[in-house]
């Protein structure tokens, strides 16, 4: 202590431009100690021993991301006071003194909004499936990080304004309600992230379709969820405004259910209409991601305008959209191969055109006789 004094008093018996010099070297050498002491918090941080306590780790990591700025402000707090400044400028030093201690005390605050929000998901993880963290952790790391900021920024209002805290709140409260106004659709779309992560209708990662838009959710943000599509598009909305849309979850499905109508030909015999029903029950007896739940079912269910129709239905367990993509052209094939063994023709869309002229055709309508008799 004695030795700091010493400094202390030596610098300030030192000329101005000294004193700079000094202060200047303290700050560099500041700003690389703070570096140094980062590298080695943060690498502490990262054993394995702290992999286990993630909210240890988090405030650490915190510490190390916010060790330089505190350093380095403080040696400036300390570098105003020692320095001899000119009676007009002690009250803008004292103001930016403070200001600078709030601004690097807040951002510290800032790197610990981590920590309450590892805290939390840990919490949610023993009560709770791991898919509300996705969507609810990082509403909660986003509010939390505004509300410090709104803090940091009343605070140095406070400083410059020189007035209680309760003053300028009320001052602020009289012009809220323009602001409110003004704001409405970005508050409906605040509360709208809460009532989606209340709701949970999808999580991050699932597939989803809204208005049209088929992919799946990237992010969910305080005012917007993101929602990649399958051609790649990045599609924005709001989630007050999806909070009210009917979401069709594709990835909470539990299985893939196919519905297929094969067509043969109308001349095709009974009995060859009950072999292609056979044919089908066998290649789905006890297929593949088959449920005993739910069985294939194959039916003879319609005549067509063309054609007669055979309804083939399945579900496919669990819903792996490329494994069943890979199962159904196996199906396809098959069908088509015993199909073609067993001489049944599968029907398409035909029309009968009548030529006139033609001998085996004749085109007849009654007027011929009619104009003979006459």
């Amino acid at each position: 202590m004695d030795t700091m004094n010493f400094w202390i008093e030596n610098i300030k018996e030192a000329s101005n431009w000294n004193r700079y010099i000094v202060l200047l070297l303290i700050l560099v050498a500041l700003f690389f100690i703070s570096r140094l002491i980062r590298l080695f918090i943060q690498r502490i941080s990262k054993k394995q021993l702290l992999a286990n306590y993630p909210v240890y780790a988090a405030f650490l990591l915190a510490l190390a991301n916010s060790i330089s700025v505190l350093m380095v402000s403080f040696g400036l707090i300390a570098s105003f006071t020692i320095l001899n400044f000119p009676e007009k400028f002690v009250d803008i030093v004292s103001t930016s003194k403070e200001i600078l201690m709030v601004l690097s005390i807040g951002f510290f605050i800032y790197q610990l909004v981590d920590v309450p929000s590892i805290w939390f998901e840990k919490l949610i993880d023993k009560r709770e499936s791991a898919s509300l963290n996705k969507m609810f952790i990082p509403v909660i790391r986003k509010t939390l990080r505004l509300v410090v900021i709104t803090l940091i920024v009343m605070q140095i209002f406070q400083i410059l304004s020189e007035k209680p805290i309760t003053t300028i709140i009320a001052g602020l409260g009289i012009g809220s309600l323009a602001v409110a106004l003004a704001a409405q659709d970005t508050l409906k779309h605040f509360i709208g992230s809460f009532v989606i992560a209340g709701d949970k209708p999808f999580d991050i990662g699932d597939r989803v379709v809204v208005d049209g838009h088929d992919g799946s959710i990237e992010s969910i943000g305080l005012r917007s969820t993101s929602i990649r599509t399958l051609e790649g598009h990045l599609v924005t909305i709001p989630n007050g405004e999806l909070a009210n849309r009917t979401i069709q979850n594709i990835g909470k499905r539990p299985y893939i259910r196919r519905l297929a109508n094969i067509t043969i030909t109308y001349d095709t015999p009974p009995e060859k209409i009950q072999e292609a029903i056979n044919i089908i029950k066998k290649i789905l007896d006890n297929h593949e991601g088959m449920n005993p739940e739910l069985p294939p079912r194959v039916n003879f269910n319609n005549f067509n305008s063309d054609s007669l129709n055979i309804q083939m239905l399945f579900w496919y367990h669990p819903p792996e959209i490329w494994d069943y993509m890979a199962f159904s052209e196996k199906v396809n094939f098959e069908i088509i191969r015993q199909f073609n063994e067993a001489g049944i023709e599968f029907a398409f869309p035909t029309q009968t055109v009548y030529v006139a002229g033609d001998k085996k055709r004749p085109l007849d309508f009654g007027l011929n006789q009619s104009t003979t008799e006459s």
